[in-house]
């Protein structure tokens, strides 16, 4: 259903985008095992920052999904710790992969101290051994 709560309108190219980063962002959490509820919660809260952010900027569509990373990541981090630990590196202290790019489309989960490309966002569970055809 759109926002507008009219079934037959058609989903906006913002929407999908919406729609498209909160289920990618999830099946990372699900992948990681932090899909609780408070956690879910601020998928939803960064969807909703993100829709006024591209309104704002509409040029920055492609963008979403790797910005809603981004935010929960962040907020994942004030809350509870690091996430996601990277699954490269075995030894050390661990570590969270990064989003790259930053401020790009075709987000990519990145371990730095590696230097690897670990998988797209919402393709976490390949990572860690899931079966995942991203």
């Amino acid at each position: 259903m759109t926002p507008t709560g009219d079934p037959s309108a058609p989903i906006t190219p913002l929407e999908q985008a919406l729609h498209a980063a909160r289920a990618l962002v999830l099946a990372d959490l699900v992948a990681g095992e932090v899909a609780e509820a408070d956690v879910v919660s601020m998928v939803e809260e960064s969807v909703v920052q993100r829709r006024w952010w591209v309104e704002q900027w509409p040029d920055g569509v492609d963008f979403v999904a790797g910005l809603v990373a981004q935010d929960v990541q962040d907020a994942l981090l004030e809350k509870y710790g690091r996430w996601p630990i990277c699954p490269v590196c075995g030894v050390g202290d661990p570590h969270a992969l990064e989003v790259e790019p930053e401020l790009g489309p075709d987000p990519q989960w990145v371990c730095h101290k590696a230097g690897v490309r670990v998988a797209a966002v919402g393709s976490l569970d390949a990572a860690h051994g899931g079966t995942s055809s991203s």
